[in-house]
């Protein structure tokens, strides 16, 4: 199940129908308060949020999504018509696991849907838990700790994470992080891979130096720390 939060009547019913014609289940909400309510009997797959809202904007409900530990794992679509590179930061910052700049063309949403399903369906392997440092990483909880404190990562910033922590010491190029976290379809930059490096520093704290920059290159995890 796909949420669309989305208070234009037909923006929303034309995502909503271009979503079950693409074989996916999906409904859709015009304010937060319809969202939540529906949220108490039916957890999504993923949800597409709209930013400016008339009763509690897509920030607020990002921020609580978030910190809800069933649904912070939720990979969480951005879609809005702020779409400057400040307002695109921020959303990522805050949570969001992509953004979609109004106006989008259908096919575009339904692509970066199923790539974000897809990067998302991979935590479903559980192999065993990381440790390095004081950062636990956890797969069958798709959970992190950083010197004992839950840290609520986006979905790229976990993946992110959990592909250095699995080859400490082992340099990743920027166009390998890309490819492996982003997928061979996204047509972004390569700074996209240095803005959500730098958030996850952020939200691991004193742990945040453990990943180090390679100038050229990319990015690695200390061995040793």
């Amino acid at each position: 199940m796909i949420y669309c939060i989305e208070d234009d009547d037909s923006i929303r019913n034309l995502i909503v129908y271009t979503l079950k014609a693409s074989g996916f289940d999906a409904s859709g909400f015009a304010c937060a308060s319809a969202f939540w309510e529906a949220l108490k009997d039916c957890t999504p797959e993923l949800v597409l949020l709209d930013i400016m809202l008339p009763d509690e904007d897509g920030i607020m409900i990002l921020k609580k999504f978030k910190k809800n530990r069933e649904t912070a794992g939720i990979p969480v679509i951005f879609a809005s018509a702020k779409g400057t590179e400040y307002d695109k930061v921020i959303g990522l910052d805050l949570g969001a696991d992509d953004y979609l700049a109004k106006p989008f063309g259908m096919m575009e949403m339904v692509s970066r849907v199923k790539a974000v399903l897809r990067r998302s369906s991979d935590k479903k392997c559980k192999p065993g838990i990381l440790h390095l440092g004081k950062i636990v990483l956890s797969p069958g909880e798709h959970m992190v700790t950083a010197e004992g404190e839950h840290i609520a990562l986006t979905l790229k910033e976990y993946e992110l994470l959990k592909i250095m922590m699995e080859s400490p010491g082992l340099v990743f190029t920027r166009e390998q992080l890309m490819s492996s976290v982003w997928g061979d379809d996204f047509t972004g930059e390569s700074r996209t891979v240095d803005v959500h490096v730098g958030t996850l520093r952020t939200k691991l704290g004193d742990c945040g130096r453990y990943i180090k920059t390679i100038r050229g290159v990319g990015y690695k995890m200390e061995k040793q720390v």
